[in-house]
C-alpha cells in the first residue's frame, strides 16, 4: 500500500524543483516576487480595525469575547486571498462594469458606507450594536404596526459603461467595497471556527495566549462563536450576490462536516474477513483526511477566493472564478498539510498553540498515515485512536524512524504548486505574482 496517493498526484520532486525555481532570487527567468502582504497591507489594516466595528454587542462579556482573537495578531491568509484575488481579476469579467457603477451607488451592495444597511427595519432585526447605532436598535417591549417607507429606487445603469467590450484590469489595481467586506466576513468566519475548535480540542492556547475556553469558559466560547458567525451571515447577506452568499454559506456547513469526519473511526484492519483489505482500508483513511482538510481548511479559502471575482463581476463560463477556486483549495489542503507537520517539528513558542497535540487528541494526520505505510504496527493505534497507555509515545516514536513527515511536507508542495500553476491563466500583475509568491510561504512557514 506504500505511496498509493503520491502515484495519482503529480512528481513530487518535479513539484519541488518547480517551486524551488519560482522562489529562488537567483533564477535569472523570473524577477522578485513581491510581498504578497506588502501588496495589501492598508487595506489588511483596515480590516481588522473594522472587524471589531461589525462585531459590537450591548452585552460587555459578549463583547470582550468576541473580539479575544481579533485582538491578537493573526496570519490574515485568507482575508489576503480575498484582496488579491480582487487586483488580479477586478476588470476581466463580463459584469465587471455593473459591478463597479453598482459600488458607487447608495444601495445594499453599494457604496462602503451603505454595507450596514439593514435590509429588514430595525426594530424587527432588535440586533442592536453600539458601534452602529444610527442602523440599530435594542430591543422595544412595544411594537408598531406600521408602513414603512418605500426605499429609494436604483437607478438604471447608464449604457455607456457597456459600450467596451474590452476587459482588462483596473489600473491602478482595485478593490470594490463588497470585496473589502468579503474579506472581514471570511475572518470572521474562521475565528468563529477556532472558537468552536478551542472547545472540541480542549486547546489551552491560541496563538501564544490562552484560549478563549480557558480565558471565559466553554459556555461563552461556544456562545461567543455562534454570535460571530450571526454577525458574518447578516454582513453576507448586505453583500446583495446570491452566488456569493451561498458559497460563504456552505462552509460553515462544511466545518461541521469537517469536524465529523475528524471524529470518524478508521476500520479495523484485519477487514480482509469481510473483503476489504488492508491497503484498502489505509487508502479511505487518506481519502477522509484529505476530504476532511477541504472541509475544515481549504473549503473557506477556495470557495471566498471564488466569491471575490464574482463580487468582481466574473459570470459563468468565465475561467477567472475556476482559477480562484482551484487556488484556494490547492493551496488550504498545502497550508494545512504543513500545519500537520510543524505538529511533529515546531515547538510550542513557535506555533502559539501546542505542539504534538494530534495524536493526543486521537488524530491521524499524513505524517502517521505515511507511518503506517512503513510500519504496520502503527495500524492498530490509528484504529483506537492512540487510547491506551503508551500510544501516543509509540506513535511519535514510529513516525520518527519513518519518512511520513518528509513526505507530507512532499505532498504539500505538490498541492503547492498545483495552486501556483494555475495562476498562469491570469494576465501578469503584482496580486498574481503576490499570489505566486504565497505558495512558497505557506510551505516554508514555520508556525
Amino acid at each position: 500500500m506504500r505511496g498509493w496517493f503520491i502515484r495519482r498526484g503529480p512528481c513530487l520532486s518535479s513539484c519541488r524543483r518547480r517551486l524551488s525555481l519560482a522562489s529562488s532570487p537567483t533564477h535569472n527567468s523570473l524577477p522578485p516576487r513581491p510581498d504578497p502582504f506588502a501588496l495589501v497591507a492598508p487595506e489588511l489594516s483596515q480590516i481588522r480595525a473594522d472587524l471589531i466595528h461589525l462585531l459590537g454587542s450591548a452585552h460587555p462579556g459578549l463583547d470582550e469575547i468576541t473580539s479575544y482573537y481579533f485582538l491578537r495578531p493573526s496570519k490574515q491568509l485568507r482575508p489576503l486571498l480575498i484582496l488579491l484575488f480582487s487586483q488580479a481579476t477586478n476588470g476581466l469579467g463580463r459584469d465587471w462594469p455593473l459591478k463597479k457603477w453598482v459600488s458607487e451607488q447608495p444601495c445594499p451592495g453599494g457604496r462602503a458606507e451603505n454595507l450596514d444597511e439593514p435590509l429588514s427595519r430595525a426594530d424587527v432585526l432588535n440586533d442592536f450594536n453600539p458601534s452602529i447605532q444610527d442602523k440599530t436598535t435594542t430591543y422595544d417591549p412595544k411594537y408598531s404596526l406600521y408602513l414603512p417607507p418605500l426605499p429609494t429606487r436604483l437607478s438604471r445603469p447608464p449604457s455607456s459603461i457597456f459600450s467596451s467590450r474590452k476587459r482588462a484590469l483596473t489600473s491602478p489595481a482595485s478593490i470594490l467595497p463588497t470585496q473589502m467586506r468579503l474579506a472581514q466576513i471570511v475572518e470572521m468566519i474562521h475565528a468563529a471556527s477556532l472558537l468552536h475548535d478551542d472547545v472540541i480540542d480542549e486547546s489551552p492556547l491560541r496563538r501564544g495566549s490562552a484560549s478563549a475556553p480557558q480565558a471565559f469558559g466553554n459556555k461563552f466560547a461556544v456562545l461567543g462563536g455562534n454570535f460571530v458567525l450571526g454577525r458574518a451571515s447578516a454582513a453576507l447577506a448586505r453583500l446583495g450576490d446570491p452566488e456569493a452568499i451561498q458559497l460563504i454559506a456552505s462552509v460553515t456547513a462544511n466545518l461541521v462536516e469537517g469536524e465529523i469526519l475528524q471524529m470518524q473511526n478508521v476500520e479495523p484492519s484485519n477487514g480482509d474477513q469481510l473483503g476489504v483489505s488492508s491497503s484498502q482500508v489505509a487508502k479511505n483513511a487518506w481519502t477522509v483526511y484529505l476530504q476532511k482538510t477541504y472541509m475544515k481548511t481549504a473549503s473557506l479559502m477556495a470557495k471566498g477566493a471564488r466569491s471575490a471575482v464574482v463580487l468582481g463581476g466574473c459570470a459563468d463560463g468565465e475561467i477567472y472564478k475556476e482559477v480562484a477556486y482551484a487556488y484556494g483549495r490547492n493551496l488550504g489542503i498545502a497550508f494545512q498539510l504543513v500545519d500537520d507537520v510543524l505538529d511533529y517539528e515546531a515547538v510550542e513558542d513557535t506555533l502559539g498553540k501546542p505542539g504534538g497535540a494530534d495524536l493526543q487528541l486521537g488524530l491521524a494526520t499524513g505524517p502517521a498515515l505515511y507511518a503506517w505505510e512503513e510500519h504496520p504496527e502503527m495500524g492498530p493505534l490509528i484504529e483506537r485512536k492512540f487510547c491506551q497507555k503508551g500510544d501516543v509515545e509509540l506513535a511519535r516514536n514510529l513516525v520518527r524512524k519513518s519518512a511520513g513527515v518528509e513526505r507530507t511536507r512532499e505532498l504539500a508542495i505538490a498541492y503547492a504548486t498545483r495552486a501556483r500553476d494555475v495562476l498562469q491563466a491570469l494576465p501578469e500583475s503584482d496580486a498574481r505574482a503576490g499570489l505566486e509568491a504565497l505558495t512558497d510561504r505557506v510551505i516554508k512557514r514555520k508556525s
